[in-house]
C-alpha cells in the first residue's frame, strides 16, 4: 500500500464505517483465541478485567504515525513487550475513551485536549484474562510527550501506512510456561518486534478498515 493512500481524515471515515460484524457481536471473530481456537471456552468462563487501549494516529499531512510504547521490564503484566498505551478502566473513568486517554496521560504524557476519539474495534478477548476495548483516535499537533519511567522504557511511532500492509504481516508460535504452545501474530519493524496482544489488534485494525 502507498504511503499516500492514507490520511488521518481517511482513518476517521474508515473508523467510523468498519466492515464486519457489529461490534458487540465482532469479537468471536478477533483475540487471542483467533490464532489458537481451543482456548476460546477457556476465555468465555474466565473472570476478565476490562481494559482500553489507545489506537492513536498522529495527524501528520506527510506520514501519519501510531504511537507505540515499550513497557519497562519491572512490570508485572506484558513486562518489556511492545503496547499500546492504556490499561484497566477505573469505575469512575465514565467509558473506555476516558480510560485510555486517561492511561495515555499517565503513561507517556499525552494531554487529552489532543486526542480525537473516532471509533472503537471489537473487544479484544486475551488469554491473560483482559477484555480489551481498543479505541481509535486522532492526535492534533501541539502535543509534548513525557514517558512514565516507571512503566514506559520508550515512546516510538510507526507508519499507519506500514502497519496496514498485510505483507508486514507474519504469525509465529512460543511455548509458555505452562508448557502450552501458542500462536500469534508478529509485525516486526526495525529493532522493534510488535507481537501478541498488539499485533492482534492491529491485524484487527487492517481487517475492519483496510480490507
Amino acid at each position: 500500500m502507498s504511503h499516500s493512500l492514507f490520511s488521518t481524515d481517511d482513518f476517521r471515515h474508515r473508523a467510523m464505517n468498519q466492515r464486519g460484524a457489529p461490534l458487540l457481536e465482532a469479537w468471536r471473530d478477533h483475540g487471542d483465541h483467533r490464532l489458537n481456537a481451543d482456548i476460546l471456552p477457556m476465555i468465555e468462563t474466565m473472570p476478565l478485567k476490562d481494559a482500553a487501549v489507545l489506537v492513536s494516529v498522529v495527524n501528520d499531512t506527510h506520514v501519519p504515525r501510531v504511537i507505540l510504547t515499550q513497557r519497562t521490564d519491572k512490570l508485572r503484566k506484558h513486562s518489556g513487550q511492545i503496547a499500546f498505551p492504556g490499561g484497566g478502566i477505573d469505575e469512575d473513568d465514565g467509558s473506555p475513551e476516558a480510560a485510555a486517554m486517561r492511561e495515555a496521560q499517565e503513561e507517556i504524557g499525552l494531554d487529552p485536549r489532543f486526542v480525537e476519539p473516532v471509533g472503537r474495534l471489537p473487544h479484544y478477548l486475551a488469554a491473560t484474562g483482559f477484555r480489551i476495548t481498543p479505541i481509535l483516535a486522532i492526535i492534533h499537533p501541539g502535543f509534548t510527550l513525557t514517558p512514565n519511567p516507571d512503566e514506559v522504557a520508550e515512546v516510538f511511532d510507526v507508519p499507519l501506512a506500514f502497519l496496514m500492509n498485510p505483507a508486514n504481516h507474519q504469525t509465529g508460535s512460543k511455548q509458555f510456561r505452562d508448557g502450552v504452545s501458542r500462536h500469534f501474530y508478529a509485525i516486526p519493524y526495525g529493532e522493534h518486534h510488535i507481537w501478541g496482544i498488539t499485533a492482534g489488534i492491529l491485524r484487527t485494525l487492517y481487517e475492519r478498515l483496510y480490507t
